[in-house]
């Protein structure tokens, strides 16, 4: 089964997000992506449609943005 990515930028309410959507989902079935320590995966985020995080990307590559703690563009400064 393909797993669900949820990008953050480790900023308060990205952590937020985290915890209440890792309440929600399995962890086994969410790949958690720090935007802040892996940089290099910021132009797949992008690729995919994340525009800014804290956003889940389901399986079937839906983008879900959740609330707003930082434009990807930001993060890419």
């Amino acid at each position: 089964m393909k797993k669900s990515t949820f990008y953050h930028a480790g900023c308060p309410v990205c952590v937020s997000a985290e915890q209440d959507l890792l309440n929600l989902i399995n962890p086994k079935q969410v790949d958690i992506i720090h935007l802040g320590d892996q940089r290099e995966k910021l132009s797949e985020a992008e690729k995919l449609g994340v525009q800014s995080v804290p956003a889940l990307v389901t399986p079937e590559g839906s983008v879900l943005h959740i609330n707003f703690g930082a434009a990807l563009a930001d993060l890419k400064s």
